[in-house]
């Protein structure tokens, strides 16, 4: 099944190394921590949101509620 096999997929990570200014990391995680979120949580979600707009297409990404042109979802 498709979906047993996307599931294993998600499991697995991979690093993604990114130098920032030591103020903004500060101020960064600071605004993470009181919004409860970590900032791993945030860089991906920006990451997701990156690949949404420009349209990029990937073996985990979510069917649910979204469509392709001439594909309604």
């Amino acid at each position: 099944m498709i979906y047993k096999r996307i599931a294993k997929m998600e499991i697995k990570t991979a690093r993604l190394t990114l130098l920032i200014d030591p103020v903004k990391k500060k101020a960064f995680e600071e605004l993470c921590a009181a919004q409860d979120i970590t900032p791993s949580q945030v860089v991906r979600q920006l990451i997701r949101d990156y690949m949404e707009r420009h349209g990029a297409d990937y073996a985990t990404r979510s069917l649910i509620g979204t469509s392709k042109p001439g594909n309604p979802a």
